[in-house]
């Protein structure tokens, strides 16, 4: 099932539980079509009306009422061979979504509840001229801090953060990255990393500081960013922290591809 789908199935519940009283539903025909716009966010390239109708295994003429709504709303376009796509409008929608909360913004909820459930700091780094940057940030309530404000730049190869970034990058940005002289995590690390689905810091980059970060993946698969909790090392236990961290990270990952409501 689609990603909206799966939104679409949950506000179905979420909005019968609270207009119950009302008997307000939303309007299926809108819900469906707009799954075709969901189909097109997942594709690199346009298609035609037979892959429309066996992906969302509608028949063609099913499929084609809602292409042609989708056309007359300006959301889809036709190339000349007749294939459909997204129009710019999609670009002009996302940019509004950005500027009325930004990635950092509607990542605030999930980090809050991050550092509830944990105790510990919980961050979000993103690459910002070759190393990774705090974009997010919610304290705990620690006596012992590592003082990281926004914006604070982090080690590539000892912090937990900069080894997700490096580990799971793709190769140009590997590359890059060699060509500026960052020292990175070694392969072995890299290897153990990606094996493990997190990372924890070397330990030696903040005395007496721990974290451990997973990777958040866009839209495209492409780690984006990554989400870690950080905290005094006497009680850092990693195996009590790998399961929130992850779950909140899959979190992100759903609000980054657009397939989950925001903060």
């Amino acid at each position: 099932m689609s990603h909206l789908s799966d939104i679409f199935n949950m506000d179905i519940k979420s909005s019968n539980k609270i207009h119950s009283d009302k008997g307000v539903r939303p309007l299926s025909t809108v819900l469906r079509t707009l799954e075709v716009v969901d189909y097109f966010a997942g594709r690199s390239r346009p298609a035609r009306l037979t892959e429309i109708a066996s992906a969302l295994n509608l028949s063609r003429a099913t499929a084609y009422q809602r292409a042609f709504t989708l056309l007359e709303a300006g959301w889809l376009e036709q190339d000349e061979d007749g294939r459909y796509r997204l129009s710019m409008l999609a670009t002009r929608v996302a940019a509004a979504a950005l500027e009325q909360a930004d990635l950092g913004a509607r990542s605030g909820a999930v980090l809050s509840e991050l550092t509830d459930r944990t105790g510990k700091t919980a961050s979000l780094c993103v690459m910002h001229r070759g190393e990774p940057s705090i974009v997010a940030r919610v304290e705990s309530e620690s006596l012992l801090r590592a003082e990281q404000k926004i914006g604070t730049g982090l080690s590539l190869e000892g912090s937990a953060s900069g080894r997700v970034l490096v580990a799971f990058a793709d190769e140009v940005t590997v590359e890059r990255m060699q060509l500026r002289g960052s020292e990175l995590p070694t392969e072995d690390v890299l290897r153990q990393v990606r094996q493990n689905g997190y990372a924890v810091s070397s330990g030696q980059v903040q005395t007496g500081v721990l974290a451990i970060a997973a990777p958040v993946f866009d839209v495209h698969g492409k780690c984006c960013a990554a989400l870690s909790l950080v905290g005094p090392s006497y009680n850092f236990d990693t195996n009590e922290l790998f399961s929130p961290l992850i779950d909140a990270a899959n979190r992100l990952t759903d609000i980054y591809k657009g397939s989950s409501g925001t903060s």
